[in-house]
């Protein structure tokens, strides 16, 4: 089957519809939840929506929504747990990672389903998403995209600093309940795609990897929602073609490829910061310089083919050699 015959099919282009807006929804709220410090927030309701989508099987209603009211609740819970309790919020997280998990195979149980209908939520079925629940997802991923957006000054704020955001008027529990049920609902529209397990990592492994390379935040926001996409379409096509030769699921796929990205960033970053450091080896220190006794006798004349790096100073040019700044005066050289 060519890509265009692929890609001309019913069922394709309604997962492709719901991995776009999945990947451009769970990154957007998962930037707020890594500057929080709450990465695995994510996971903890995963588990927690595990028992919504069991009591969707059980009563007959759409285990879409029964998982967005249940994974709210739980999201709202862990957050009071956190603020007003005396327990961690790694605790209050794995409250929800036991009880979620456990009481969505305990009801599974009662209501005689197979293991097998549940694993389509844990691990995503991208395939077999109907026409009504692409429109469910792209509703609930346009409200998280357009709140996280749109509110971003103020999540950032309180996010960033809490105490500085109440001193500013801003208020804090209000928007870090926001926060936990976008990341809810965002959960549950990301359940279809990469499954209530894996779910966790597209809404942290692309803003990590935005962050290798962004230093604001609207740059990060941005980044990691186009990485989220091309990761989502990206994985599910990969996944579709190479299902030809092997049972490839697309929502491990999807994370792998994430994960990809980020392996291969990884080192890129890590060289441009290394080279920005010894652009700028000074930053905060005054512009003057003093005749180095260890740099008075110098073997290597600098120019502009000398191949080291040049940092304008002044009325001179310094060369960027061994970590030192150099420069020539009369018949030596200065370490800046």
């Amino acid at each position: 089957m060519s890509p265009a015959e692929l890609f001309s099919l019913p069922f394709m282009q309604r997962a492709l519809l719901a991995a776009l807006f999945t990947g451009l929804a769970a990154p957007a709220v998962g930037t707020y939840l890594v500057q929080r410090r709450l990465a695995l927030m994510g996971d903890g309701i995963g588990h927690v929506a595990v028992t919504g989508v069991a009591i969707g099987l059980l009563t007959g209603w759409s285990p879409t929504w029964t998982a967005v009211v249940v994974a709210v609740l739980g999201a709202v819970a862990i957050e009071l747990i956190r603020e007003r309790g005396h327990t961690n919020g790694d605790v209050a997280l794995a409250l929800l990672f036991y009880g979620g998990l456990a009481g969505g195979v305990l009801v599974t149980g009662l209501g005689n389903q197979s293991a097998a209908r549940l694993q389509q939520y844990l691990f995503g079925s991208i395939t077999t998403i109907s026409a009504g629940d692409v429109v469910v997802t792209m509703v609930l991923a346009a409200i998280v995209i357009a709140v996280c957006v749109g509110l971003a000054p103020q999540l950032f704020a309180v996010a960033q600093d809490a105490e500085f955001a109440m001193v500013a008027g801003l208020r804090v529990r209000s928007y870090n309940l926001l926060v936990a049920v976008l990341a809810a609902v965002s959960v549950t529209v990301a359940m279809r795609t990469v499954g209530l397990l894996l779910v966790s990592a597209l809404m942290v492994v692309p803003v990590a990897t935005s962050q290798q390379l962004s230093r604001s935040f609207r740059t990060t926001i941005g980044a990691a929602m186009l990485l989220g996409a091309l990761a989502s379409v990206g994985g599910l096509v990969v996944a579709a073609f190479a299902s030809y030769r092997a049972q490839v699921a697309p929502g491990p796929t999807i994370v792998l490829l994430s994960l990809l990205g980020f392996a291969v960033t990884w080192p890129v970053a890590a060289w441009l910061r290394h080279r920005s450091r010894l652009q700028t080896p000074y930053v905060d220190e005054p512009l003057g310089h003093e005749v180095s006794d260890d740099h008075e006798v110098h073997d290597h004349d600098h120019g502009p083919e000398c191949g080291h790096v040049a940092v304008p100073h002044d009325d001179h040019v310094d060369y960027v050699h061994d970590g030192h700044r150099h420069a020539a005066h009369d018949e030596h050289y200065d370490e800046h």
